[in-house]
């Protein structure tokens, strides 16, 4: 959980944040005084504030919640699964999860039927991130080294399909389960060999703390096959089906949030290191750069517009997952994905 001096607490309280637990920027008010006050909601997201989370930060700063009329307030997760969670149950209107794992949980007996309405990494930002100085430049050098992978980590769910797609033996590479706060210091020490994680996160992490970047191989996942789509917006089932307005109305703000960080990541950047303590400009405008470039501003998206999904393409992310997760009921794309609430495509390309 992000920690929060009290200084920050104090302004926060004083400009009348709206949040459950771990807030982290004051609730976006109307621009423009109306005769309806502006509708409280609440979005969590998956983990510590950085400037992935900048598209929504941008949306709250730039004043496009309250142009839809909505107070957010935000709140954070202890992880994806705990943000499929708090919208599962009611406790938040939305959030932003990683999009495999609502699918596992869509895939439990009894889940809510939550879907995801907005997809922000048209491309996961699954990766292995590696030592150059132990032998790894590509993916297949891999096999014979030792991976350390952290408990609860997102990537590792789909290694065996890209294994399996680049033939690499799993059995040839060992695995060493290991916490996630050790994950970037092992490497660092050269206690394993390669770590998975997220490309945007451990690598740039890695470098921060003084490892070369010539001396990382960052293998994302993404430019050896892998099909799967990254973070989406989700919607509790209820507030979708009873006031769908609202909905179209928050993803219209997050494609504004979206195309505002893309346009200008050095202010965007600034905004988000503002809500954070202690957070290194340069290291989020950094981390920013490399999300727009790897993650959000893919050909598909210059093709099709931001925010949706290619049902041919999320039918091959389902096999590829399916080499890990064996489905009760293998969903269908419009059972994870509903795209209703998006605008026309010419509201969702970029400018």
């Amino acid at each position: 959980m992000m920690q929060v001096s009290r200084t920050t607490v104090l302004r926060w309280i004083l400009a009348g944040t709206i949040g459950l637990s771990g807030g982290v920027w004051p609730a976006s008010t109307p621009l423009h005084a109306s005769d309806q006050p502006p509708l409280t909601i609440q979005f969590t997201l998956d983990r510590p504030l950085d400037a992935a989370a900048a598209p929504f930060v941008m949306a709250s700063s730039g004043g496009l919640f309250g142009a839809e009329g909505l107070a957010v307030g935000t709140n954070i997760a202890t992880s994806t699964a705990d943000a499929i969670a708090r919208v599962a149950d009611g406790a938040s209107d939305f959030a932003v999860v990683d999009i495999n794992a609502l699918i596992r949980f869509r895939d439990k007996p009894g889940a809510a039927p939550v879907k995801a309405v907005f997809v922000l990494f048209n491309q996961a930002p699954y990766a292995i991130i590696a030592r150059k100085s132990r032998g790894i430049k590509a993916l297949t050098d891999i096999q014979g080294k030792t991976l350390g992978v952290a408990e609860g980590d997102l990537s590792i769910r789909l290694w065996p399909a890209v294994a399996k797609q680049n033939g690499i033996k799993l059995a040839s590479v060992k695995q060493n389960t290991i916490s996630a706060a050790v994950r970037e210091p092992m490497l660092s020490a050269g206690q394993v060999d390669a770590v998975t994680g997220f490309s945007y996160l451990s690598a740039i992490n890695l470098r921060d703390r003084g490892v070369p970047a010539d001396d990382l191989a960052v293998l994302r996942f993404s430019d050896y096959g892998c099909e799967a789509y990254g973070s989406a917006v989700i919607v509790s089932p209820r507030l979708a089906a009873t006031k769908p307005d609202v909905v179209k109305g928050f993803v219209r703000a997050v494609i504004g949030g979206t195309n505002l960080a893309i346009k200008d990541p050095a202010r965007a950047a600034s905004e988000v290191v503002s809500r954070m303590d202690g957070g290194s400009r340069d290291l989020e405008l950094e981390r920013l750069t490399a999300v727009i470039r790897d993650n959000i501003l893919t050909a598909e998206v210059k093709r099709n517009g931001i925010g949706g999904i290619e049902a041919e393409r999320f039918e091959r992310a389902l096999d590829q997952l399916a080499e890990d997760t064996k489905f009760q009921k293998r969903p269908h794309p419009a059972d994870i994905f509903d795209e209703q609430f998006l605008p026309p495509v010419d509201g969702r390309l970029g400018n």
